[in-house]
Formats: C-alpha cells, structure tokens, sequence
C-alpha cells in the first residue's frame, strides 16, 4: 500500500524522498504516519486525505493522497 504524502510550510522539511509513493501498513492512521515520520502533532494543524478535512485518527487506504498543513498566521 502507498500514499501521496504532501507536507506543507514549516512541515515540509519532514517529507521523505518517497513522498509520492510513500509505502504504508493495513490500518495505518495519520497520527502513526506522523509519528514515523517524526512530525511533532502540536505542529499540526489541518489535515487532508484526498481533498476531505481527516483527522489524527483517520485510516489510510491504498492510494489516497494526504495533505498535512501546519498553524497559519498572518496580518
């Protein structure tokens, strides 16, 4: 099973160089692909899996493509 594993911002320095096939385990949510990729969780602020707002605790499927954003600010 793989993912499309997108990074965004401050957080982008977490990609791996297989972010776009990035292989997954059956049963794998965001918050264990994150903590593999040793993306601290409170850095975390909006999650996307194929275009729908995920959550931590969403299920990874084969072929989805996940979107991990950071806290924005701005003025």
């Amino acid at each position: 099973m793989h993912v499309t594993l997108k990074l965004f911002a401050t957080l982008s320095r977490f990609t791996p160089d297989s972010g776009d096939r990035y292989p997954i385990a059956p049963g794998t949510t965001v918050k264990h692909l994150l903590e593999k990729l040793g993306v601290p969780e409170d850095d975390v602020r909006l999650i996307f899996i194929n275009g729908i707002k995920g959550h931590l605790a969403s299920t990874l499927t084969d072929g989805d493509r996940l979107g991990i954003f950071p806290p924005v600010g701005g003025g």
